[in-house]
């Protein structure tokens, strides 16, 4: 009999759903007629999971005694002799209960005879019985993760399993979750108890851990499945390449450069996640290494520093011991030096990269210049001028010795050797300055040559039969080529001190005018669009799985907040800071031009980061405002509503006492004290109310035409001392419009605000007409008001230069000025004169309407004033209005609230 098979379901963390796909699997199997049972199966009180045990024959378990508690275990022998074709068997990392095993044919648990002490025991035992076992196990129960999770939970695992147990067997199948998905099934309280829902989304459950705990069991299964397709390789017989992933080897011989091979191949197995680098050491199949043993040294800890394994390989051929040992681990790309040889020398032998490159065939290879090649120590040959000035420079050459020779060639009697030398020396450097060193070396060779032949004895050949002839002509060549090179270099230094000076005087305007502009960034923009020669310069910002959004541009059909289109070309994308973009769109920019843009780039960045800082800085004064503000409102409901409730818990308490003998005057006194309390308490919350709705602009008016007298006597009266409050209206005031319920309750603030600042004085009110509106004016002798203070009087929660003395809540004159708004009319401080301060308030006039009678006999003119605006919201609690027919029984408004401290 065999050995049986081992599948298991690997999670990354408890509740994505391991057991579910293990008894989802056994039900399959089941309907295909094979002969499956439960082992073992933990439902952790999970109803989904219990459900799916249904239709499945569960063993008995093996109950132990431990500890007093009577637990149960997977019963081995129960296992072995019912020889089921398959058996669940549930958590492999498990640590059994001591005793709760029978061991079968000896074994680890004989010593103990308690059985095997890990449940991994018990699966290798049934196993060997030839049955196949189905089993489950998360990433963080592996032996070789264990202090890895630990760093990064927490939590130390106490029940592991060893990872070679988990690597034997035939089949291993990931069941995956995304952390957000998982942490929903815990909220939804699908994997543990509402108890444990919020410790565990808190501690363990956090993103960040499941993330760490996802990729760990992603990545452990990658290299399980890497080592399942070499060994399949190998039996096959198969040494092509296949690209699973990214393999990335660098070939190293110790020489100059290595690092920078290995820097570089670093970075190209980075793009790719989940690449491999491996650095590879070729040394001689001798045995011998001519690489210095400190070199080594230092590349094996560069190596563990990225990340790289380092291999020693051998052998006579090192390009076909690199390709080798690169199809050896199915490596996709190869990076290799480029050779030291000179062209000449690898005619003759080629180099190894080039037999490297050449016997490659599917794995890509990339040739890395270094400080030890040949074409990084080979010189640039570059003249530092446009081609189309050196193509120039060489047509010039030859018109101008063409022209030049024929002129001295028909005045060849009029002149000497010597002037005709410094003639063409002149021509030379006129060449080198027109388009550099090549036409004037080639002006320089050229003109040798003519002298030799027009002007030197014999003529007509390039036979000099005088010495100091040719010694002439040999100075004169060197000369030629000294001064050419010298004046190519300082047109070279010209052009380079011109791009400098241009770069240092736009980076300096820049600098400057950024400074003084009140926009910089759209400014830096302009700029950037003008000095570049762009049509248009864009800033953008994206952020991840968003599409990219203008923040500022010199477009106008790109206006800030505008949204890129996906797959828009520009001339050039510099990336300015994470998300942030500068797009240019124009011509192609000059590599001399370079620096300039990336100096932009740098300013924007700045300039960006700037801008943010302020938004941030002003939406943290913002909150801090608010905070401010709730904090003085916590500290003003909790001192002035704390006082009205105490006197009316003070006098309820005093009348219950049923042993204290009351006078009928005493209780009249308690009871008009907690009616007054009440009344207080009342107001308070009234204006909270008030100020709420109309910062939400819930307050609406109906307007009526009312008379201002009654209005003003029946507020007046349910004053806190309205025997101070002097009533001196004009007579006959017109009518005036609007609600009488806010009216009222902005009277009782102003006046009650007035009466609680004019100490034991009289306040005054007077009215009279002016214009289209009624003026009526509460005139208090208090201290008065600063200019400064006139206005920062009406802002809530706030007291006459922020003094805590008094009561209320500081609404008063903010709920006042909030309602006369919605009135449609204005509350105005002003200086009373001979000190103290006046409040000012104004109201419409109702509309004058001809008077003439309806059928009903009613007044139109009544009817039109009265009739309310259409589809009016209902008023926010006003006071009751008292009734026009009887002035003296007015309706109590709400008690008004500390008012005129609101600065």
């Amino acid at each position: 009999m065999g050995r049986g098979s081992l599948r298991i379901y690997l999670g990354a963390a408890p509740g994505v759903g391991k057991t579910v796909a293990m008894l989802d699997e056994a039900h399959r199997r089941l309907s295909r007629g094979t002969d499956v049972v439960v082992g073992y199966v933990e439902t952790h009180g999970r109803s989904h999971t219990a459900a799916m045990l249904e239709g499945l024959e569960v063993l008995p378990r093996r109950t132990v005694e431990y500890r007093g508690n009577r637990l149960t275990e997977l019963d081995v022998a129960a296992v072995l002799a019912r020889h089921p074709h398959v058996v669940l068997v549930d958590e492999l990392a498990h640590t059994n209960v001591p005793g709760s095993g029978a061991p079968s044919g000896g074994g680890a648990g004989d010593a103990s005879r308690g059985g095997h002490e890990k449940r991994w025991q018990d699966v290798e035992e049934i196993l060997e019985a030839g049955i196949d076992v189905i089993s489950t196990v998360n990433i963080q129960h592996l032996e070789s993760l264990n202090d890895v999770v630990e760093s990064i939970t927490g939590i130390r695992q106490q029940e592991t399993v060893p990872d070679e147990v988990v690597r034997r067997a035939d089949q291993v199948e990931l069941v995956d979750m995304s952390p957000e998905a998982l942490r929903r099934r815990m909220a939804h309280g699908n994997i543990y108890g509402p108890d444990k829902v919020d410790a565990a989304l808190a501690n363990y459950f956090r993103t960040g851990n499941l993330s760490a705990l996802r990729e760990i069991a992603l990545l452990w299964l990658a290299d399980r499945v890497d080592e399942a397709l070499e060994r399949y390789r190998a039996d096959q017989g198969i040494s092509e390449q296949w690209p699973t992933r990214e393999r990335v080897v660098v070939a190293l011989t110790g020489g100059a450069g290595s690092e920078t091979l290995l820097r570089r191949g670093a970075r190209i197995a980075t793009r790719a996640a989940g690449g491999d680098l491996i650095a590879c050491h070729v040394r001689s199949s001798e045995g011998l290494t001519s690489t210095d043993p400190a070199v080594l040294v230092r590349l094996r800890q560069l190596a563990r520093d990225l990340g790289a394994e380092f291999q020693d390989v051998s052998g006579q051929d090192v390009a076909e011991a690199i390709l080798d040992h690169a199809r050896g681990v199915n490596a996709t790309q190869i990076v290799v030096g480029v050779s030291r040889r000179g062209r000449w020398q690898q005619i003759l032998r080629p180099s190894i990269a080039s037999e490297v490159a050449d016997g490659s065939g599917d794995i890509d290879v990339h040739l890395v210049p270094h400080e030890g090649s040949k074409v990084a120590s080979r010189r640039r040959n570059a003249t530092g001028l446009p081609a189309r000035r050196v193509v120039g420079g060489m047509l010039f050459a030859v018109v101008a010795l063409v022209g030049l020779t024929a002129v001295l060639v028909a005045t060849r009697e009029g002149h000497t050797l010597s002037l005709d030398l410094l003639l063409y020396l002149a021509l030379t450097v006129v060449c080198a300055l027109v388009g550099g060193i090549w036409p004037a070396l080639f002006c320089a060779v050229v003109g040798s040559l003519v002298v030799n032949w027009f002007f030197t004895e014999p003529r007509g050949t390039l036979t000099i039969s005088d010495p100091p002839n040719a010694l002439a002509l040999a100075v004169f060549v060197l000369v030629a080529m000294a001064v050419s090179s010298v004046v190519n270099v300082a047109a070279r230094r010209t052009e380079q001190a011109v791009s400098a000076e241009r770069e240092s005087s736009a980076l300096a305007a820049m600098s400057r005018d950024l400074l003084a502009e009140p926009r910089p960034l759209p400014a830096l923009l302009d700029r950037a669009r003008d000095d570049l020669g762009m049509r248009a310069a864009v800033l953008t910002e994206s952020h991840p799985d968003q599409p990219s959004t203008v923040v500022a541009s010199t477009d106008p059909h790109l206006p800030a907040g505008t949204v890129l289109p996906a797959g828009a070309v520009w001339a050039l994308d510099i990336t300015v800071d994470d998300g942030v973009h500068l797009l240019l769109d124009g011509p192609p920019v000059a590599a001399e031009d370079q620096r300039v843009v990336n100096a932009y780039a740098t300013h924007a960045a700045i300039l960006h980061g700037r801008e943010q800082l302020v938004r941030a800085a002003r939406e943290a004064a913002g909150l801090a405002r608010d905070n401010a503000a709730r904090t003085t409102l916590l500290a003003a409901v909790s001192h002035d509503l704390r006082t009205p409730l105490a006197s009316i818990k003070a006098g309820v308490s005093t009348l219950r006492q049923s042993g204290l003998d009351l006078t009928a005057d005493d209780e009249a006194e308690l009871l008009e004290s907690i009616e007054e309390s009440a009344d207080r308490l009342d107001a308070l919350i009234g204006n909270l109310l008030d100020l709420s709705r109309l910062e939400t602009g819930a307050v609406r008016a109906h307007h009526h035409s009312i008379d201002l007298l009654d209005a003003v006597v029946s507020t007046v009266r349910t004053t806190s001392a309205p025997q101070r409050v002097e009533v001196d209206l004009e007579p006959d005031l017109p009518l005036v419009r609007t609600d009488l319920g806010l009216l009222d309750r902005v009277l009782a603030n102003v006046v009650e605000n007035a009466l609680r600042h004019s100490g034991d004085a009289e306040v005054r009110l007077t009215a009279g007409r002016i214009g289209d509106t009624v003026q009526l004016r509460v005139i208090d002798r208090g201290p008065g008001v600063s200019d400064a203070d006139k206005e920062r009087i009406f802002a809530a929660f706030q007291r006459a230069g922020d003094a805590p003395q008094g009561d209320g809540l500081g609404l008063g004159l903010a709920v006042a000025r909030g309602l006369m708004t919605v009135l449609g009319g204005s509350l105005v401080p002003e200086d009373t004169p001979g000190g103290g301060l006046t409040m000012v308030v104004e109201l419409p006039l109702t509309p004058t309407v001809p008077s003439v009678r309806g059928d009903d006999g009613t007044d139109v003119a009544d009817r039109i004033t009265s009739t309310e605006p259409a589809g009016p919201a209902e008023p926010a609690e006003p006071a009751e209005p008292a009734e026009p027919a009887e002035p003296a029984e007015p309706a109590e408004p709400a008690e008004p609230a500390e008012t005129k401290e609101d600065a």
